[in-house]
């Protein structure tokens, strides 16, 4: 194995940005059609994850350029520098999905149609579990933190799938109750209770950055470029 093999770095990352593009795709086509903001919220996540993506396959393709303009930065900057953008846009995202979520509940619920969304639920969370893995399984191999943080994000999309379709089934179980008239609360109480978890997981990855940012080897290779 080549730890951070610049090669592998790079066509793990592309293979992330494509699967990412579909996704992202598939998601605001669906919502869109639906009338689902949730799907179409997964949608956005899955483009913003695409953004973020593309970000860190530049600065991979740049770091294997000795004469590049951030490769005399040095790896440790460049890449504290990235995972740090990344950190700060998921968590925005997140914080907007709590919101939304929030002004969902006190704006009446949201309805949904349960078969549809819960099938395409399904296949969305299939499809990020096997992504999640994938990226997973290369990261061990190339020991790299922007494959890393290519990881979590795999893994915080599959986890919002996951309470997507858990919201789906939820409202689909309560329409078939006395209790139906809250089935429309399901989606955004799961969409609340997913993103008190998520925010965990980017604010550890800004923390990270940032010790990684101020590190002796960063500030050395920053001063020596001055």
């Amino acid at each position: 194995m080549y730890p951070n093999n610049p090669h592998n770095e790079s066509k793990t990352l592309t293979v992330s940005a494509i699967i990412a593009t579909g996704f992202a795709i598939a998601g605001l086509v669906v919502g869109v059609v639906m009338g689902s903001l949730v799907i179409a919220f997964d949608g956005v996540y899955s483009l913003v994850s695409l953004l973020l993506t593309l970000l860190s396959l530049v600065a991979a393709t740049q770091l294997k350029k000795p004469n590049s303009a951030l490769a005399k930065y040095g790896r440790t900057t460049v890449e504290g520098t990235v995972i740090a953008i990344k950190a700060s846009v998921i968590l925005l995202i997140v914080l907007a999905s709590l919101y939304s979520a929030v002004t969902a509940i006190f704006g009446g619920g949201r309805p949904v149609d349960t078969s549809i969304a819960t099938i395409f639920g399904l296949f969305n969370v299939i499809g990020c579990a096997l992504s999640w893995w994938y990226i997973a399984k290369k990261n061990v191999a190339l020991n790299s933190n922007l494959i890393d943080a290519e990881t979590k994000q795999w893994q915080m999309d599959t986890m919002l799938s996951v309470a997507v379709m858990t919201g789906f089934i939820a409202a689909w179980v309560l329409e078939q109750s006395p209790f139906a008239a809250y089935s429309v609360y399901a989606d955004p109480m799961m969409m609340i209770l997913i993103s008190a978890y998520f925010i965990k997981v980017p604010a550890v990855m800004l923390k990270d950055a940032c010790e990684q940012l101020s590190s002796p080897q960063s500030k050395q290779v920053s001063t020596s470029n001055a």
